[in-house]
């Protein structure tokens, strides 16, 4: 397809591999080195990436985990206080998971489920992430 266009428009074709660029002068010399009548194709752009193609690796941990729980089972639950809370928050922070992961265990499937039902359906969707995370590392080691 780019071909086509190029061929049409009597344009030059150059395919940009931004892994193999070190830094942004070299990008720059370049796009200038290209002729004004150009198509640059960049394909598979990996955001992950860092201008050397190595890997940048993210901090899983969720920020404001401490008022997660009050403010979701407010939302969902209409409920801004609750025995269960304590060990729900020590939960959370013990393992890796999503506030939107949390909410969509807390949500109620039913409408006649209360508080009790979906905050004890969370503790054991908790407690199961939990198990699963802890045999995941004894499965790596």
């Amino acid at each position: 397809m780019i071909a086509a266009m190029a061929n049409l428009l009597n344009y030059d074709i150059y395919d940009l591999e931004l892994t193999a660029v070190r830094n942004n002068t070299e990008l720059r010399m370049l796009l200038t080195e290209t002729t004004s009548k150009s198509i640059i194709v960049i394909e598979d752009i990996d955001c992950s990436l860092d201008l050397s193609g190595q890997r940048i690796k993210k901090e899983e941990k969720y920020p404001y985990t401490d008022m997660i729980m009050n403010v979701l089972a407010k939302n969902y639950l209409e409920v801004e206080a609750h025995p269960t809370f304590d060990l729900i928050q020590q939960l959370i922070e013990e393992i890796n998971i999503t506030p939107a992961d949390v909410a969509e265990k807390l949500m109620p499937k039913m409408a006649a489920k209360d508080a009790d039902v979906c905050l004890s359906n969370l503790i054991r969707a908790l407690d199961e992430v939990k198990d699963d995370q802890k045999r995941k590392e004894v499965a790596k080691a």
